[in-house]
């Protein structure tokens, strides 16, 4: 089963990659970056673009939204970013589609928007002033002050910078660095949908999820159930989605499956994570937030959805499908993006000058949007 999920799904993982490693080479961020010092629309919205044009790992989302706010952004635009770095990036969106129907891309893609307006509104409805001030400083000791660098590729326009020999290297650099961060994560996220699917009966699922009861009872019962099952399966970012097909077809609902998406980034692991950068009571109060937005936006993207009659019909044959091989256009698709990836690896292997850095990617992403930065000694 886990191999089966990988399969479906491998050559959209590259694809992703590549374009994250290959707008984080040709995009700077550094003007960007002095400008999300308010909580504004327009600091927000920056954030928002900025963290769908970053890496899709929730620990270097983490570690950039840490960065962000330690420079001086403000509390809501680094946590926009947070969500926008996980929730709205490219091969999220075309996982979902492979595996579980467009309708999840849409629902996760605008959800994830509505997560973030919702999350801003609860943020300065509830603005902790002390604590913001005492997270600051805490961020400041534990960071000991260090930086990165934010290293692009040269050039006046975007043709200059494609022209530039620099621009694989950077490229391929990126894409390294971002799949070391991240395959750990892929691995546990399909190994643990491949023991679920395989050892769980999916009529424990129907008890856990209320199948069969009233929506008006199972539509917001998922959507707190959905984030719980996240919180405890240690899965982040993309990792979780072929777990949420799986509980897509036994039974949760479509907003308990949005729900359990969004919450990669309060997985235990990320709980300490903030812990560690903004002190206790900070992380809790970040937790707080995430959770009560993450359920209200899962219920409402339920309704919008159910209301426009557009909640696909889950596929209860997909234990079968994941494991059906046969030579169609996953096959070639995965034979051409293996290969992309094999070169990405062989340009990078021939440029060892930050090779290190892929071996200590929590330094490595510290840069804005998992630029690949210089290597400080």
């Amino acid at each position: 089963m886990a191999a089966g999920m990988f399969w479906q799904v491998g050559w959209s993982l590259v694809l992703g990659f590549a374009i994250s490693a290959a707008i984080q080479a040709l995009v700077s961020k550094e003007q960007m970056r002095r400008s999300l010092g308010r909580s504004g629309l327009r600091e927000v919205a920056l954030a928002t673009l900025f963290g769908a044009a970053s890496s899709s790992c929730s620990y270097a989302a983490a570690a950039v939204s840490k960065t962000l706010f330690k420079k001086g952004a403000g509390l809501v635009p680094s946590l926009a970013f947070l969500f926008s770095s996980t929730n709205l990036v490219i091969e999220l969106g075309v996982i979902l589609y492979l595996l579980m129907g467009w309708q999840f891309t849409l629902a996760e893609w605008v959800g994830g928007l509505v997560l973030i307006a919702m999350m801003s509104l609860l943020v300065k409805l509830t603005y902790p002033t002390r604590l913001v001030e005492m997270a600051r400083t805490h961020v400041e000791a534990v960071s000991g002050g260090h930086d990165h660098g934010d290293m692009t590729v040269e050039g006046d326009n975007l043709w200059q910078k494609l022209r530039n020999p620099q621009t694989k290297v950077l490229v391929a650099q990126n894409f390294v660095m971002d799949w070391s961060m991240l395959w750990k994560d892929l691995v546990a996220g399909f190994l643990i949908a491949g023991v679920l699917s395989a050892f769980v009966p999916v009529a424990v699922w129907h008890r856990i999820f209320l199948t069969g009861a009233p929506p008006v009872l199972q539509v917001p019962a998922n959507a707190v159930i959905g984030p719980l099952i996240a919180v405890v399966s240690f899965v982040c970012s993309i990792g979780n989605v072929p777990l949420a097909a799986i509980l897509w077809a036994s039974g949760i609902s479509f907003g308990g499956v949005l729900a359990f998406l969004y919450a990669d980034l309060i997985v235990l692991p990320l709980l300490d994570v903030y812990r560690r950068y903004y002190g206790l009571r900070m992380a809790a109060y970040i937790g707080v937030i995430f959770f009560v937005t993450m359920v209200l936006s899962g219920i409402l993207m339920e309704l919008v959805f159910a209301g426009l009659h557009q909640i696909p019909v889950p596929k209860p044959n997909i234990r079968v499908d994941m494991t059906t091989f046969s030579l169609n256009y996953t096959f070639w698709l995965n034979v051409i993006f293996a290969a992309l990836a094999v070169y990405f690896i062989y340009v990078d292997r021939r440029n060892p000058m930050q090779h290190d850095m892929h071996h200590h990617p929590e330094h490595a992403h510290e840069g804005l949007s998992g630029q690949s930065p210089a290597h400080e000694h």
